[in-house]
């Protein structure tokens, strides 16, 4: 990663609604959720949800695909390693010591658990 793009990624993250959606959307894995989700868990404004997630996507730290007629939004992973990564790699006298990221599956819900 260049010095220019991580400035572009942590200015993207460097507010408070597009922080909660960057976090949102770690937090949900790599099936992402689409916006009228992320915006009805956040309690924002759709206008005001597209404005944010336009400064994430320009960024490259989220992906966003169409099923159907919703726009689905994921984190994507391989950005937020890059970024990380560029943030730590003179950490330990240049050792690599920062683990990636690996999103986990979907844990099993209760009825899940019950019926194995």
């Amino acid at each position: 990663m260049k010095a220019d793009d991580a400035v572009v990624a942590l200015g993207a993250v460097a507010h408070g609604h597009r922080l909660a959606v960057y976090r949102l959307l770690v937090k949900r894995g790599p099936a992402g959720l689409p916006a009228g989700e992320i915006a009805s868990r956040l309690e924002l404004p759709p206008s005001s949800l597209t404005f944010h997630l336009q400064q994430l996507l320009r960024a490259g730290l989220v992906t966003q695909r169409r099923l159907g007629r919703r726009l689905i939004y994921a984190a994507d992973y391989a950005a937020m390693n890059g970024l990380v990564a560029y943030l730590t790699e003179n950490c330990c006298g240049g050792a690599a010591c920062a683990p990636a990221c690996q999103p986990a599956a979907a844990k099993p819900t209760r009825a899940q658990r019950r019926s194995a």
